[in-house]
């Protein structure tokens, strides 16, 4: 592989580097196209960016230094005096940020944002220990670190987040690297890794961290050095779980107790033996990214079949129709098979984006559009209830059911502008400007249309460059055109995603079906020619040679449908959801007066759609027509819920 395309691979994994040294002879055999090479111009994603960048990051920025959590960088490098502030996890959010922040200067420059960025990463610096080590709690002061973080160094790993936290600055460093071509930041997340390095792994010290993130990190630093020691320490992390290597492993004098459990952290059993989704939602998430990530750079096949089996779990048992995994509030954890609760449910915003962390990988390992069904499911539902149209409030669970008056939210009924333990706010500042980089991945002779959004870019299928573009209102319509301009006239294959909603199955498994499934017809035209599908695991596939000014025309018929769940959840028997395209829908009250919990769906009751440009940033409602027994409802996007008061909300509502 010559310098240059390597290049090319490096930027479409979000690190551009020219310090590279050693080239991976394995990796995902699809690769995503960077999301710098989109441009996305629609009325549903380009907003939310926008405010994202305009909003959400600065004033995430302004929270932090608010609440001191950027004031214990200054004061652990001297530059202040000063007692630490918070928890003990702080620095990882700050982290998160900068690395939203990195990525949104990818997509535009913005010279005060980088100054900012600048000056932060020159605070990180000077809170950086001579050795490399940096946790400002016990830099700040070494005998009284935050609870939880252990009594020195390393001596609590299940709860002290000393790996997390650096694991969050690895991923933003390389984000600004690639951003910016400066290495002050890069500089500071590899003098850190090479002394994590020189501290734990075979012969070394023992041990792994609670909160899995680091491996994710690691990987991105192998990936813009070369240095194989890094995906070797990513791997090393993952191997030593297991309980029966690590039977004390944290300190007896941790308040925690719950991190002393070793399913909560996805310890119970080495992880190639693991079968089931168990513990920390977003732990886990992260740990099966990981896995991932050190599978496909390694060829580790054992990695692939567990992380396959786990998958195959939620799927099928542990799944929300939203796509939010996680559902008990205890240990903010998955529960047992077909524990789906809905006024309970957790569903924590940072599990749903580690949701799709994960799906997205398992996609480049199998080329299977399953997985972008599911990620599809959870970016239209569960993410984005995370997040106000705002921007500037945020959801740390996420039910699918609400009296108004019951506190699930960080002790709110409804979104809060900032937590004590302020996790998702960060991850939404990273996660929405990266977005486009889900749109498609490629192969040497394929281009695989993931989703479906407004949109131009540049991809390279071999050697031709070519421009693509989608013209769409998805997700309001299912209708889309694609133009295809190659530099040269060439052959090759373009796999267009036909979404499991629109093939009658909402989700890759029997956990949930359509109570009457779809009769209308897709289809699928290349310059008005209509063509046969042909499908492979789940794409429309066509192959000829394409020229310039090539058009693709995709129907998706979107009728209004009525999913029923598994008769094993307990929790929804007799009891339907309306979804049309990709969004969920749910009841509120500000929409249907005297409330919804006490409201019922009939199954021959019918729903118009009707567009509201000037409601909720613009959507479509459902609407039943009233009746002499029943009143007519009005149901709204899910991910719109909680922006006009505190009320009534349902998804799951009863069939009689």
């Amino acid at each position: 592989m010559k310098y240059k395309s390597f290049l090319v691979l490096l930027l479409a994994f979000g690190v551009l580097s020219v310090v590279y040294t050693k080239i991976a002879s394995k990796d995902y055999p699809l690769k995503p196209v960077a999301f710098t090479e989109i441009q996305i111009n629609d009325s549903f994603w380009l907003p939310r960016m926008e405010t994202n960048r305009k909003v959400t990051i600065p004033f995430a920025f302004k929270k932090s230094e608010e609440t001191g959590r950027i004031a214990n960088f200054a004061k652990a490098g001297g530059l202040m005096s000063g007692k630490f502030e918070g928890l003990r996890y702080n620095d990882s959010d700050v982290f998160k940020i900068m690395e939203g922040a990195a990525y949104s200067l990818s997509l535009q420059r913005d010279k005060e944002l980088e100054e900012y960025m600048d000056d932060l990463i020159a605070k990180v610096a000077a809170a950086q220990e001579e050795d490399g080590y940096l946790f400002t709690t016990r830099t700040i002061d070494p005998e009284n670190p935050a609870p939880g973080a252990g009594e020195e160094r390393w001596s609590n790993l299940g709860s002290s987040h000393e790996l997390y936290n650096v694991g969050h600055m690895y991923e933003a460093a390389v984000a600004y690297y690639q951003a910016t071509g400066k290495r002050n930041f890069l500089n500071v997340a590899l003098k850190n890794a090479d002394f994590i390095a020189s501290v734990f792994g075979p012969g070394k010290r023992r041990g792994f961290p609670g909160h899995q993130e680091i491996e994710i990190g690691l990987v991105k630093l192998y990936r813009v050095t070369g240095d194989e020691k890094y995906l070797k320490l990513a791997k090393f992390f993952l191997d030593e779980r297991g309980p029966e290597k690590h039977k004390k492993m944290f300190s007896d004098s941790s308040p925690f107790s719950i991190y002393n459990q070793d399913w909560y952290l996805q310890a119970h059993m080495p992880v190639i033996e693991q079968s089931n989704a168990v513990g920390h939602a977003v732990r886990a998430a992260y740990m099966y990214s990981g896995m991932a990530d050190v599978a496909a750079l390694t060829g580790n096949k054992a990695y692939i079949k567990a992380i396959d089996r786990i998958w195959d779990n939620v799927v099928s048992k542990k799944l929300y129709v939203t796509g939010g995994i996680g559902s008990r509030h205890e240990g903010e954890a998955f529960g047992d098979d077909y524990e789906l609760p809905n006024a309970t449910a957790y569903n924590e915003s940072c599990a749903a984006i580690g949701n799709v962390f994960w799906n997205h990988r398992l996609f480049l390992l199998h080329g299977d559009a399953k997985y972008i069904d599911v990620l599809e499911r959870t970016i239209y539902n569960g993410l984005l209830s995370g997040i106000s149209l705002s921007g500037d409030l945020f959801f740390y669970p996420n039910p699918l059911e609400s009296d108004g008056k019951y506190k699930f939210n960080q002790g709110e009924a409804t979104r809060k502008p900032w937590f004590d333990c302020a996790c998702c706010p960060g991850n939404f500042a990273r996660f929405l400007p990266s977005f486009p980089g889900y749109v498609y991945a490629h192969t040497d002779d394929t281009l695989y249309v993931n989703l479906f959004v407004e949109s131009k870019g540049t991809v390279k299928i071999g050697k031709n460059s070519m421009n693509v573009r989608q013209q769409t209102d998805y997700p309001w319509d299912g209708n889309v055109k694609i133009t295809i301009e190659p530099e040269k006239e060439t052959e090759f294959a373009v796999f267009i995603r036909i979404p499991g909603w629109a093939r009658n199955e909402p989700v890759p498994s029997d956990l949930y079906s359509f109570l009457d499934p779809s009769k209308e017809n897709i289809t699928l035209k290349v310059n008005s020619e209509t063509l046969e599908l042909e499908m492979d695991k789940g794409f429309a596939r066509i192959r000829r040679r394409w020229k310039k000014g090539d058009i693709i025309e995709l129907a998706l018929p979107a009728p209004v449908q009525k999913i029923i769940a598994n008769d094993k959840v307990k929790d929804n028997l007799g009891k339907v959801v309306l979804q049309r395209g990709p969004l969920v829908y749910c009841f509120e009250e500000a929409d249907n007066k005297g409330g919804v919990l006490n409201r019922s769906l009939p199954d021959d009751l019918e729903f118009k759609v009707e567009f509201k440009p000037d409601l909720l940033a613009g959507i479509n409602i459902l609407k039943s027509e009233p009746t002499e027994e029943l009143p007519g409802l009005v149901g709204i996007p899910y991910y719109a819920w909680s922006h006009r008061g505190i009320g009534e909300m349902i998804v799951w509502i009863p069939r009689e």
